[in-house]
């Protein structure tokens, strides 16, 4: 089993609220994700959306609603909660996004197995 930590980004790159979108070979495979950070907390995601498996994002980096409150799929404009990843509107309820493990030490964003 992996046991390593990858380096995703820095904090700065991540405003509150805001989201980054990354791209890492880790453990073996090439790991499409994106962080969000809310309120001082930081959560990550597979960049899949569970309706269509298209990635939730039209711009690069953008995965928030204008409001700065739920995670959007720009496909099909389905929202999902920021801490959960659960579905909340769109096509999908009661679905999820896959969440990754993050380790945040100091000032680095680490992706873990």
């Amino acid at each position: 089993m992996c046991s390593e930590l990858t380096f995703i980004c820095t904090t700065d790159v991540l405003a509150d609220p805001g989201s980054y979108g990354f791209d890492v070979d880790h453990c073996g495979e090439t790991v499409e994700g994106f962080l969000v950070r809310r309120d001082g907390e930081y959560h990550a995601y597979r960049n899949s959306c569970p309706h269509t498996g298209s990635p939730l994002d039209w711009v690069e980096h953008q995965f928030l609603d204008m409001d700065g409150e739920l995670i959007q799929c720009a496909v099909h404009d389905a929202r999902f909660e920021i801490e959960s990843g659960e579905c909340v509107m769109g096509p999908c309820p009661g679905e999820s996004l896959e969440r990754l493990e993050i380790s945040v030490q100091g000032e680095n964003i680490y992706l873990r197995c």
